[in-house]
Parts: C-alpha cells; structure tokens; sequence
C-alpha cells in the first residue's frame, strides 16, 4: 500500500467514530497541556527567584550571623536573633581584605511607620551610602544617605515606592515630609526605584535609615544583621570568600569551622542552589502531571485494541488479498500515532491557552518554551508506538481464515 494511500485510510478509520476518537485524544491533551503548563510554571519562577537573588547585587558575599541554615538562611540572609556580627567585625574585614572590594555593613528590623495618620508595617535597614552601589539600588527622588549623616545619626530615611504609597499614595513626591518609627520622627530625603522582589528580596517595601541611627534608636546595640563584601571581579570571589572565612574565624577565637558563629555565602553559589531546587520541583510538577499521559496512553491501547476487533472481518480480508502483515501492523501503529499526534497539538495549544492564562491574572511570567513543545510532541510519539505496538501487532499476527469467519 501506498504512503498516501496508507494515511488516507487510517485517517478514514480514526472519524468514522469521531466521539470515540476525541473521547480517546483527551487523556493525551490534558496530559500534554498539564506538563507544558507545569514546566512553565516552573521556568518562571526559577528565572523569578534567580532574578531577586541577582538584583540584590552582583559579586556578593554574603555574611551573616549563627551558623548555617540551609535555604532558609541564603533567603533571610541571617536576619535572626543571633548578635555575633558587630562593626568590629565589618571594619576589620575591610582593611584585612587583600583584592579589591567594597564592604557594606547594616542592620534589618520590621518596624511600625506612621505617617499622616496611615501606617504601614515594613523592613527597616539601617546602612551606608556604599550600598546603593554594592546593592545596586537606583534613586528615583532625593539622594541617598551619606557618610556624614551617619557620623551624626541622623534621622533621615530613604523609602521605596511601595512604602511611599502605603504611607503616602501613588505617585506622590515625599521628599522632605516626616514619618515616625518606634517614636522616632525621621525626615524623608529620598524614594528608591522599584526593583520588584518579595520577602526579604523584596526592595520595594522598605525603608533605609543610617546604621549608626537605627543602632542607636531601634536595635540598642551595635550589632549588625549583614554584612555585605562586593568583589570587583567575579574571578576574586573564590579568594575574598576564603579571606572572610578566615578573618571571622580568627576575630572569634574559633579553630573549627564547624563552630563557626557566622554564616558566609557566595552570591553565585545562592543562584545555583536555588535554581537546583527550582528545577527539581518543576521535574516534580511535570512527573505528577505525566500521569494523566500515562492514563491517556492506555486509553489509546483500549481503543485500538476495540478497533482491531471491530476491524477483524476488514484485516482478514485484506490479507486474503495480498496484504502482508507488516502492512496491516504498520496502518495501526500509524493511526495510533496519528492520534498521540493529533492530542499533543491540542495539549500543546491548551498548555499555551493556561500559561497565558496564569500569566494574565497572577503576574507570573510563564511562558512556553520550544522545549517543552518538542519535549510535548516526543512524548506524543512514544505514547502512539509504545502504546500503539502491541494492538497492531495483534492485527497483524491474525489469521486470515479465522478473521473472515468473526462475526
């Protein structure tokens, strides 16, 4: 039989019961589309996550009190209740630092702000002008705040937009009006540009104050939550990292790392770990939806299977006409093709219709990728053959005789 021929038949054959057909196909595309959606999903917030951990700055090591916590403490950046960092320890570490570098010290606590009679509970840092440039932190308003200002502990703050329009409205300029936090009446100097995030990566929904003021007015003690040590190569993290390590150690009397009071993290290796630990819950998400193929994938088995009996008279005849049977067995493996094929598109379509659904009204950017699509139609395929083998191969072994006789 011709290839023409051959698909013209099997195409005849598959919407002759077209309820049966669809019923069939609609395991395949909620399958399809629930694992596109899934991966997605996934994707986006992975390059979500990445994209807060790289907007806190770039060639960061991060250093933090207590000892290390997992995920929980590259997230929160050592924002507990341990006090083993002071500001001994921030310049000790800048004049002990041997490449070039930048050192951002500071201090984070939520506290109650309180502005023309609205309030709004939020992050308060207290740090120095050095960290709009190792944070990399653009002001929109204003000016940030200055050395002087923290010789002097004054009580200035720099917000960011959220903030202002929590305490202030949208939009508004509020530079130069007062907010109070814990009794205390600041002067606003300046309003950030968005940088999006949430949590503690959240930039928006903060408020900068000099360190020396929030020690004196909000924490009590000269203790510090971060401190930050910006490379100015990538190449030198390695080794910075290392020097950091070391200088702690030695400061605080420690011979065993183990011991350690103080958490140090490379920025790099925060994006990776996170990006592992996106990337294999979106494995999850995918496998979980992958059962449904699996259901669909038995469910194409069941038809054939109906088919070929339904068809025994049809096979028993062509054989007895010259049909061989690798000819009968490859027209059922090409319809069951034909129809993984057929519900992978429509899954395909369906996974794009929900990603742009979820993209639409949740905010998270989850977008196909050609992957996932090629990925879509390769499982297609396999589910068609290995599904698909063994009613064709059924077909194929019937005995012309026998076949003519069913009833």
């Amino acid at each position: 039989m011709k290839s023409k021929d051959l698909l013209a038949e099997c195409y005849n054959a598959l919407t002759v019961n077209k309820i049966r057909t669809g019923l069939t196909m609609l395991g395949i595309v909620i399958g399809i589309g629930s694992v596109i959606a899934m991966v997605s999903i996934g994707q986006a917030a992975k390059n979500s996550i990445e994209a807060s951990i790289q907007s806190i700055g770039s060639n960061l090591i991060l250093v933090s009190p207590g000892s290390t916590r997992g995920l929980g403490a590259l997230v929160s950046s050592g924002r507990g209740s341990s006090q083993t960092l002071t500001n001994e320890d921030e310049k000790a570490l800048d004049s002990q630092i041997s490449l070039p570098h930048t050192t951002e010290p500071e201090t984070s606590t939520r506290a109650q702000i309180i502005a023309k009679g609205t309030n709004t509970n939020t992050r308060v840092i207290g740090t120095v002008a050095a960290y709009t440039s190792v944070r990399s932190l653009e002001i929109d308003l204003g000016s940030f705040i200055t050395d002087d200002q923290n010789r002097t502990s004054a009580k200035v703050a720099v917000i960011g937009p959220t903030t202002r329009d929590d305490l202030f409205g949208a939009d508004v300029n509020v530079v130069g009006q007062t907010m109070r936090i814990n009794g205390n009446t600041f002067k606003i100097i300046g309003v950030t540009k968005s940088k999006g995030g949430s949590g503690f990566l959240n930039q928006d929904d903060v408020a900068y104050i000099p360190l020396t003021t929030a020690q004196h007015y909000l924490t009590g003690a000269a203790y510090l939550t971060t401190i930050a040590v910006q490379a100015t190569s990538a190449s030198d993290m390695g080794t910075i990292q290392e020097e950091v390590t070391a200088a702690l150690l030695s400061r605080h009397h420690i011979n065993d790392i183990a011991q350690a009071d103080f958490t140090v993290q490379n920025q790099a290796d925060i994006v990776a770990t996170a990006s592992t630990i996106t990337s294999t819950f979106t494995t999850l998400l995918a496998a979980i939806a992958s059962i449904s193929l699996l259901v669909g994938g038995i469910g194409i088995m069941n038809m054939m299977l109906t088919t070929v009996t339904e068809r025994t008279r049809e096979i028993g005849l062509r054989k007895a006409i010259g049909a061989k049977g690798r000819d009968i067995n490859a027209q059922f493996l090409i319809e069951a093709i034909m129809l993984t094929f057929a519900g992978g598109f429509l899954g395909v379509v369906l996974g794009w219709v929900i990603s742009f659904a979820i993209s639409t009204f949740t905010g998270i950017s989850a977008a196909v990728t050609p992957s996932s699509v090629a990925l879509a139609f390769g499982v297609s395929a396999a589910i068609g053959v290995i599904f698909g083998y063994y009613p064709a191969r059924r077909a194929s072994k019937l005995n012309p005789i026998e076949a003519l006789r069913f009833e």
